[in-house]
């Protein structure tokens, strides 16, 4: 079994200290099925003094995290990202053993969180309000202030990534977090709060209150102290989350997931699009928010394209996450016996399997694998063209045209990516425009991540945006001054 570095406390991190829960979680490895740490079971004590010291940090009673200007926020936050980047074989090693991606993932998402702070670190004093012309004896300005102490639920599927586009960016706004991690995977958040204290950050501007989301999560999003909450994670949970902030008036920005579709028109580069419809769909197993999970393709080079495609999956590699496979295994045994469970229901009403990846011989018999596939002839209307499945599955419609091709994309409630393929510059524009999507690439499929790229969904995907300069401002709230001069 993989070994691992010595791992974070099993406590939680609160007012700049690591503080005893009453009980503990067991961390389970996905790739081996084994126990491989332990973390702080938080619940409503735990989050109440989190909340209370980030309080603290925030209204200049502990510590002087509000005290402190734009530029001296985005210098810590440089700083911070040095840290990362020094630390960053200990960080991916983490990541790997506990989401059980392979190595190659997990040192990429490790890079996007160090990209996250150094990004918002420089933009941390570009902030701006604005001046308003108005009548005559008035200036009016806007100011953009930090909202205060900010609550953040981040899922098991890309932790350091999600602390990273969240922390950074409310950080740097000037706020102060209280964040709750999933019981799944959270020991690279950890350690980043661990590398946060020994950079310097006062206490209490970050807390992390590790636990179930049934107990810690449900505290923290009902609590009176915030004041904007983050959430990324399931639209059943969403709405609960949702509903519990709603009680204290709370803005929240929730990223709930996607059915996203990448659509190739017989004029694409055919190449370019077979390698982003595999990574699309295999990379973290599936497990991806903005996965291209649906494959959209038009009839006249459907037969050719989809033999290439089959043969690139039945290539494909399933093992552990540092045997650094094309695909590692699911985050545990439940999501796994869903998903097995979904697939075996839509081969009863006739779904096929085109092609599927294979399992490696050396594989841990107690990992959680499910080998990535491609499936055909799945009937209009089924549940697998509009549910988010959460693996490596990729389903395949064909169409006749443009207009089939959109009304395809959006038969869906969720609406978070698309990709577009073709060299008709009219059809790109046409349908970036009218695909319900948050995000839309056009001969290219995720962007490499873009941490400069506003992110977030409409519909059942959620609503408002992070990353970017979009997710900078969403941690700020706009007051207007008027001043009458005379």
């Amino acid at each position: 079994m993989h070994s691992l570095p010595v791992m974070p406390p099993d406590k939680a991190f609160i007012g700049g200290e690591w503080v005893a829960s009453a009980t503990t979680l067991k961390v389970e490895g996905p790739s081996h099925g084994e126990t491989i740490s332990q973390i702080a079971r938080c619940g409503h004590r735990e989050v109440e003094n989190a909340a209370l010291a980030a309080d603290k940090a925030f209204s200049g009673q502990l510590g002087s995290w509000s005290s402190w200007s734009a530029r001296r926020r985005g210098e810590w936050l440089l700083v911070l990202a040095d840290a990362i980047k020094n630390d960053h074989d200990r960080l991916a090693a983490l990541e790997c053993a506990d989401t059980g991606k392979p190595m190659a993932q997990a040192d990429a998402d490790i890079t996007a969180c160090e990209r996250y702070f150094r990004f918002y670190g420089g933009a941390a004093d570009k902030l701006h309000g604005e001046t308003i012309p108005f009548d005559n004896g008035f200036a009016v300005m806007t100011l953009r202030e930090p909202y205060g102490v900010c609550a953040q639920i981040i899922p098991w599927n890309y932790p350091a990534q999600i602390f990273g586009r969240c922390v950074a960016a409310a950080l740097a706004a000037g706020n102060t977090v209280v964040l709750k991690p999933a019981e799944d995977a959270c020991l690279s958040v950890l350690r980043l709060a661990e590398l946060a204290s020994e950079c310097g950050l006062p206490a209490g501007a970050l807390n992390v209150v590790p636990g179930l989301g049934r107990e810690a999560g449900v505290a923290l999003a009902a609590h009176s102290g915030i004041q904007h909450l983050s959430f990324t994670g399931s639209p059943e949970t969403g709405t609960l989350v949702a509903q519990a902030a709603a009680r204290h008036h709370v803005p929240v920005t929730m990223e709930l997931g996607g059915k996203s579709p990448q659509i190739i028109f017989a004029d694409a580069d055919l190449d370019a699009a077979l390698d982003a419809v595999v990574k699309g769909i295999v990379q973290n197993a599936g497990q991806t928010c903005s996965a291209g999970s649906r494959l959209l393709i038009q009839e006249e080079v459907a037969e050719a394209f989809l033999s290439r495609l089959a043969d690139r999956f039945s290539s494909l590699r399933c093992d552990a996450g540092e045997a650094d496979a094309d695909c590692g295994p699911l985050i545990n045994a439940r999501q796994k016996s869903v998903l097995e469970s979904r697939l075996a229901s839509a081969l009863a009403d006739g779904v096929k399997v085109l092609a599927e990846g294979r399992l490696a011989e050396a594989a841990p018999a107690g990992g959680h694998f499910v080998v990535p596939q491609v499936l055909v002839g799945i009937p209009d209307g089924h549940e697998l063209l509009r549910e988010e499945l959460f693996g490596p599955v990729l389903v395949v419609q064909c169409f006749k045209g443009e207009s089939d091709a959109l009304a395809q994309a959006n038969a869906t409630d969720f609406g978070l990516c698309a990709g577009v393929w073709t060299a008709d510059g009219g059809r790109q524009l046409r349908l970036a425009k009218q695909i319900r999507s948050g995000q839309v690439f056009v001969n290219n499929y995720g962007a490499a991540g873009g941490i400069e790229l506003p992110f977030g969904g409409v519909g059942r995907s959620g609503h408002g945006r992070e990353k970017g300069f979009e997710g900078l401002r969403s941690f700020t709230r706009i007051k207007t001054v008027a001043i009458r001069h005379g």
